[in-house]
């Protein structure tokens, strides 16, 4: 499995790398811009991710909107809808309008920060699961 964890606070982005580890191959963007470069070197590769934890609040290219251009890339690519990278966004804010803001552009988690460990648990457990997809 290949994971890109994209957060600008540097213990959440290495607290989530040490989980996230023993999954597969993880990369680590600082910022939305990044996380993008990262994504679109990888759909060009033909290596694109399978999962991508992104933090909704980051200077610069916010979650949000690093979540449109990752959907609007796979587009291009004719990556069908569904079989892109699974997003989980990571946020403070825990509010209907986020929650549902977030999920309309595309991503299949939200997790509300603190994250715990047996969150992402059963996040991976479903996603490495035969039936999943």
């Amino acid at each position: 499995m290949k994971i890109l964890i994209v957060d600008d606070d540097l213990v959440s982005r290495k607290y989530l790398h040490g989980i996230l580890r023993r999954y597969g191959y993880c990369e680590i963007a600082a910022n939305g811009k990044e996380a993008v470069e990262y994504v679109r070197a990888s759909i060009e590769r033909k290596d694109p991710y399978d999962l991508v934890f992104l933090d909704i609040m980051m200077p610069e290219m916010d979650g949000d909107e690093t979540l449109e251009v990752i959907r609007n890339m796979e587009e291009k690519a004719e990556i069908s809808s569904g079989q892109g990278a699974k997003i989980a966004m990571i946020s403070a804010l825990n509010d209907k309008k986020n929650i549902l803001s977030s999920f309309s552009k595309g991503c299949e988690y939200y997790l509300v920060k603190p994250v715990h460990h047996e969150k992402i648990k059963e996040i991976m457990e479903e996603v490495t699961s035969p039936s999943y997809n």
